[in-house]
């Protein structure tokens, strides 16, 4: 079949007839072989020939008939995250084929209007199909009729297809499938998810987080694995939970959520940094820097790091509510750190202070220092009398020399997002306290995670308040930068005694579901350089559209998608996010034959021809693209298109999860996992509704 100028699948299994007469043969060959006029031995012979030549047909027709079977339904495909395999050298990503011409040719030959009895459902399946809707509010004798029709059995000719959605011939066009893997290799140079709601991004994310959590290098090393998980999915903290335990990581495996606070694990965002700078850097960060807002940003950037330069001069951490306390009431500080100065610096200033206090009245206080302390005022002009330098002291007197009205006006934009951070029970989680030892709750910085090898779930809570989850993701991704600067330029051993293998990385694999909700400014130097450190990004999201709207900026936009190297494309909505792959794939040709037949009458009165007559079959060529956005729109749930390796193009489908018996989690995080099933469920059993199992993903 494969030397013919076109294939063609879509057909009668006629090689059945030849198996067919070559079995009846063979048969009466061995045992009766004087009916053909044969020896014993030439019957034997000949039989077994016969048999061989049976068997090759069948394998043939075998072909056919599985590939009619799978353009109607693909065979069931499920798999326990137990079996889920793990290796050094390859993610495993499901079952699939590397699409080339062939699949571009017969995918064609399915839109074809005389293959469309092999490809439209059956007229029983359509009569049962119809049945079952007249029957759903008939009388209870006769409803076993219309379940008899559902049941979901090779034994029933009319089951109903999978609830899946899309075109089952999509996959089913190639029924040698193969395991699908990415090589380790790949994925230093990040992953970009699309898909739209409930078509299997999450469960993606779940086969492939729960081989990071289990995979180990030659030594036995683990990697690191954080994920961030914007509207909070049961299952996917479920499933981290559960393989934490099985790889013997469970010490190692924490969980920060700002839903449920009283058992989340503590961060301070800006608590760890290399430079000083870098505290006002991911705090001012998140303003607005467009139009005339880039000037307030400026004048943010510059108090915060006044604040926080004084706060670590005074031997304390920063954090949101140490700089919302000073960025509200900055006397306090620059008090604070005058009496740290000049206590080391000038022992008797004091009580030159003192009497320029007592000296001081509503007639005496210069009019841009209105509203300050006397003890303030004292002190400036203590100061300036002196003429003392210290650079973090002449920033606080910068900052107190301002008019109190106008310091309020231009910090304005300041304090909405130090409020979102420090409200409530959230301050206690963004802003611990490391001298309270009986708080049970755990403090993670990224670094410690990083040498830990350790596995972090960040539920941020979106679907509750978009704001606040946005500004902590924001500032953990900015902190991820520092600390992925910080280990490409010294390492994770920095301060510590070297490793082993000092020059070996360690894999940092980050999953950012939806992270079009988290990313910023902060996520394009992320992505750009990441990977120089180990980082490994995974992002998942719906449309490009969702990018762009939250970046603000389509150059920024295309930076960001066009840093990731790996593309896996489920089904979406959007013709623009389609593109993204068709467009990135090389024009193929494909192949159709024609029949034209001719009749033309003789026009000579001698000849002893009336007319002439011809017939021919064409076979002729189009280039056509190699998938188009239709086909994208068109995937059934659970499988994608995937480009990897510089342009190779998979068609994967994902196995259904199975349960496993010994699927436990901590009494705690079982209760946590509850209630985001009552209130955040988002993709509940995606691939299936709840009155049958289906058999394909």
């Amino acid at each position: 079949m494969s030397q013919q100028p076109i294939e063609v699948l879509l057909r009668p299994a006629v090689e059945l007839y030849t198996v067919a007469l070559c079995a009846a043969t063979a048969t009466l060959c061995l045992a009766a072989p004087w009916t053909l006029a044969l020896t014993p031995a030439a019957g034997l012979a000949c039989g077994l020939a016969l048999m061989l030549l049976a068997a090759q047909r069948m394998r043939q027709a075998w072909r056919v008939l599985r590939y009619r079977r799978n353009i109607r339904r693909l065979p069931h495909y499920s798999m326990t995250s137990r079996r889920i395999p793990v290796s050094r050298q390859h993610l495993f990503l499901g079952k699939g084929f590397q699409w080339d011409q062939r699949h571009t040719h017969r995918l064609m030959q399915t839109y074809r209007p005389e293959f469309r009895a092999y490809v439209d459902p059956t007229p029983l399946y359509q009569w049962a199909r119809r049945l079952e809707a007249r029957l759903e509010f008939a009388p209870r004798p006769v409803q076993p009729l219309a379940r008899l029709t559902r049941w979901d059995s090779p034994l029933n000719p009319a089951r109903p297809l999978p609830p899946v959605g899309g075109l089952p011939r999509l996959h089913g066009i190639e029924p040698d499938e193969t395991d699908a893997t990415l090589p380790l290799g790949e994925r230093v140079g990040h992953t970009l998810v699309l898909g739209t709601t409930r078509v299997g991004k999450t469960r993606l994310a779940e086969l492939l987080i729960t081989q990071d959590i289990r995979r180990t290098n030659a030594q036995g090393e683990h990697e690191v694995v954080i994920v961030f998980d914007p509207k909070g999915d049961a299952d996917l903290l479920k499933r981290m939970a559960v393989e934490a335990r099985r790889a013997g990581r469970e010490n190692a495996f924490y969980v920060f959520h700002l839903g449920w606070p009283d058992i989340s694990a503590r961060y301070n965002a800006v608590g760890r940094f290399g430079r000083i700078s870098e505290v006002a850097t991911r705090v001012a960060g998140q303003l607005s820097g467009e139009g005339n807002s880039a000037a307030f940003r400026e004048f943010a950037w510059r108090f915060v790091n006044i604040i926080a330069r004084a706060l670590v001069e005074l031997g304390q951490r920063p954090d949101y509510q140490l700089i919302l306390r000073h960025v509200v009431n900055i006397d306090a500080l620059f008090m604070e750190y005058a009496a740290h100065f000049l206590a080391r610096t000038q022992p008797k200033a004091w009580d030159i202070i003192v009497q320029l206090e007592a000296k001081l009245n509503d007639k005496t206080i210069p009019r841009h220092m209105t509203g300050r302390e006397k003890r303030v005022v004292a002190i400036e002009q203590y100061l300036s009398q002196v003429r003392v330098y210290d650079p973090v002291l002449d920033g606080l007197r910068s900052a107190v020399r301002y008019d109190r009205s106008y310091f309020d006006k231009i910090v304005a934009s300041l304090l909405p997002l130090l409020e979102k951070l420090t409200t409530g029970k959230i301050a206690q989680l963004l802003a611990p306290s490391y001298s309270e030892l009986n708080d049970p709750r755990p403090i993670f910085d990224w670094m410690q995670i990083v040498r830990q090898r350790a596995v972090v779930y960040v539920g941020l809570d979106a679907l509750s308040d978009t704001e606040v989850a946005s500004a902590v993701g924001n500032a953990m991704f900015s902190d991820l930068v520092s600390v992925a600067g910080h280990i490409y330029k010294f390492g994770i051993d920095d301060g510590l005694p070297p490793s082993a293998d000092p020059a070996a990385k360690v894999p940092i694999n980050l999953h950012a579901d939806e992270f079009n909700e988290l990313m910023g400014d902060e996520f394009i130097p992320l992505v750009n350089k990441g990977g120089g450190a180990g980082i490994q990004v995974t992002a998942y999201t719906q449309t490009l559209s969702d990018i762009e709207a939250r970046i603000g900026n389509r150059a920024k936009a295309g930076q960001v998608v066009g840093n990731f190297n790996n593309l896996f494309m489920l089904r979406v909505r959007e013709t623009a996010t389609a593109e993204l792959l068709t467009q990135q794939l090389p024009k193929v040709e494909v192949y159709a034959s024609s029949q034209i037949s001719t009749a033309a009458d003789s026009s000579s009165l001698d000849s002893g021809t009336d007319f002439s007559s011809t017939t021919q079959e064409r076979v002729t060529a189009t280039s056509v693209p190699m998938i188009e956005p239709a086909h994208i729109v068109s995937l059934p749930k659970g499988q994608c298109f995937a480009l990897v390796e510089g342009g190779k193009l998979w068609k994967i489908r994902m196995p259904l999860p199975e349960p496993d018996p010994d699927e436990a989690m901590p009494a705690n995080l079982q209760a946590m996992a509850k209630d985001m099933r009552l209130n955040h469920t988002t993709e509940p059993d995606w691939w299936q509704d709840t009155s049958r199992q289906p058999d394909t993903p």
